[in-house]
């Protein structure tokens, strides 16, 4: 009697997921009419199935929200740090401005010419400095943001996300940037409607 239950609870359970698949891949087939007709090609029934069966216990939901928390945390310090660099760079160039002020109220007629070259030579240096600094945060930034996309590609892989892998191609990097853009709206609307497992 007892195996009799444990069958039937098992023919139960995957039923539920049986059912919860086609209504993921439904959809899913539903979201992906939103892109683009190159990326609609793309993305197979297979893809899509495969999709929606890794979707149905609801942990990639988890782990996308977990990696788009860290991607905003990464994007919110970056942007910190380059604001920081630009403040410190306007109080540069404000405190030069105000000693090139000074030296010249206080300067001799006849050393004035001698006073401007150096002081427009003080400004090209300086401006050469703040330009190759603002270069190298741009750099750090993209750099960053590059091994941020590695680490998703990555933990998705991982998590066995189909269409996900590590990859510097656009094209794939733009596919799979769509795949989590279906399954960021599957896991909206499943949160509105409350039916999430």
């Amino acid at each position: 009697m007892d195996l009799y239950c444990t069958v039937s609870g098992d023919q139960s359970d995957s039923a539920r997921q049986q059912e919860r698949h086609y209504y993921l891949l439904s959809e899913l087939q539903t979201l992906v009419k939103d892109l683009s007709s190159s990326f609609q090609q793309r993305l197979s029934y297979t893809t899509l199935s495969d999709l929606a069966q890794a979707l149905i216990d609801g942990t990639v939901y988890e782990i996308v929200q977990g990696l788009l928390d860290i991607q905003h945390l990464t994007e919110k310090n970056l942007y910190n740090q380059r604001q920081k660099l630009h403040s410190e760079h306007r109080g540069l160039k404000q405190d030069l401005i105000r000693k090139h002020k000074q030296a010249l109220q206080a300067c001799k007629s006849h050393n004035l010419s001698v006073l401007k070259t150096n002081q427009r030579a003080e400004t090209e240096a300086l401006d050469q400095r703040v330009k190759d600094e603002q270069r190298m945060m741009d750099e750090k930034i993209v750099a960053e943001m590059d091994q941020k996309v590695l680490d998703q590609q990555n933990t998705l892989e991982k998590a066995g996300v189909p269409g996900f892998y590590i990859t510097s191609n656009p094209q794939e990097v733009m596919m799979q940037m769509n795949l989590l853009e279906l399954v960021l709206k599957l896991q909206q609307k499943e949160t509105l409607s409350g039916s999430l497992p």
